[in-house]
């Protein structure tokens, strides 16, 4: 039995677990489950470390959610999945369900998702019954916020970055790319755009009310005020009451350039985040810039970036998607990240030392730590 992390791996074609040894230098990987399938996220409940839910896309039926008790060797379909309500008058079907976030902690068996097109969903089950949030998807303005129907974002638009205040359950954050970020203060029955200081430089406005591409959002859990964002045009952080976003992506390297999906946080440091840049130049090759992959971190909250690239390839023409890249919570913090062309790398001293612990998987959709109370043996 191990004492070390287990990394919930979601691709295009399946999923896996990877546990790793105390130490973190051993890895083992499960046999694949629901292979050929598309899995865009798969994540562990945190409040009772046994709770899995996986959304997936299925060619049989369509995007649902599934839920293990056992870390994934049994797996029951959700009961009634996340879906537009009957008689929709904006005509929605479901696409995909992209995002899964566990509830407040106070609120044990509320998970929310989030779909493509951009819809909202909440479960208070642990994940077998899940209702639209009226609220959001039957918003007087979510046409206009969703830019329904155009869908301008070149994969098909998704709602993702559901994020809870751990103060007070009723205070929500959502991404939409395309459409923005957005909030609500009284549990998802109204929502305001909380868009002002970050650009959307695909308009002729580049700083309109709504209609930016946040790529990823992130909550500190320890400085709930604290918002960090990458975007599709720049990496910024907000401070709270404050509702200005301030590019610190400025700050990255000029070469570089402050593009990219993933950002993650310190789990007890709110100055301390990754990010992993990708080429945002021309037609958005979507590869590392120069192809020359790195991790960049700050440590004083965005004012310097720093470049972490030892032992990641010399050159290698891959990206790492939104979902792809976690921490756990060691001392020191692992970092971990999962490409586009299949490989798992980690760094067991907060990414000073990368070290590929998969390869030759699928592409590569989510990457999420989990410290479950049973593991495999």
């Amino acid at each position: 039995m191990s004492s070390g992390p287990v990394l919930l791996i979601g691709t295009r074609k399946g999923a896996w677990l990877l546990t790793g040894d105390a130490q973190r230098g051993a890895w083992t990987e499960t046999e694949p489950m629901f292979l050929g399938h598309i899995v865009h996220h798969a994540v562990l409940d945190p409040r009772d470390q046994r709770t899995m839910l996986l959304a997936t896309r299925t060619g049989h039926l369509g995007p649902t959610v599934f839920r293990s008790v056992d870390l994934g060797q049994s797996w029951t379909e959700a009961a009634r999945p996340p879906a537009f309500a009957a008689g929709d008058p904006l005509e929605r079907s479901l696409r995909a369900v992209f995002w899964l976030s566990p509830g407040h902690a106070d609120e044990p068996g509320v998970w929310y998702a989030g779909g493509s097109p951009q819809g909202l969903f909440r479960t208070e089950d642990g994940g077998d019954t899940w209702v639209p949030v009226a609220g959001w998807n039957d918003h007087a303005r979510w046409a206009d916020w969703a830019e329904w129907p155009e869908e301008g974002t070149p994969d098909g638009s998704m709602l993702h970055s559901v994020c809870i205040d751990p103060r007070d359950s009723g205070h929500l954050y959502l991404g939409l790319s395309g459409g923005g970020v957005f909030e609500s203060v009284d549990g998802g029955a109204d929502w305001a755009p909380l868009n002002a200081g970050s650009l959307a430089l695909f308009f002729p406005d580049p700083e309109p009310e709504y209609g930016h591409d946040p790529h990823c959002v992130r909550l500190h859990p320890l400085q709930p005020d604290r918002l960090y964002q990458q975007n599709h045009c720049g990496i910024y952080r907000m401070d709270r009451p404050d509702a200005r976003w301030i590019r610190i992506g400025d700050n990255m390297p000029e070469e570089i350039g402050d593009i990219g999906f993933p950002i993650e946080l310190h789990p007890r440091d709110p100055d301390t985040a990754w990010v992993f840049p990708m080429d945002g130049t021309d037609v958005w090759p979507r590869t590392s810039p120069d192809g020359r992959p790195a991790v960049y971190v700050t440590r004083d909250a965005g004012e310097s970036w720093s470049r972490q690239d030892a032992g990641l390839p010399e050159r290698a023409w891959l990206t790492v998607k939104r979902q792809a890249m976690t921490l756990d919570d060691r001392d020191p913090v692992g970092v971990y990240f999962g490409t586009t062309s299949g490989e798992l790398w980690a760094s067991t001293d907060e990414g000073e030392r990368w070290t590929m612990i998969a390869s030759h998987l699928p592409e590569i959709y989510s990457v999420e730590f989990a410290d479950p109370v049973d593991r495999p043996s």
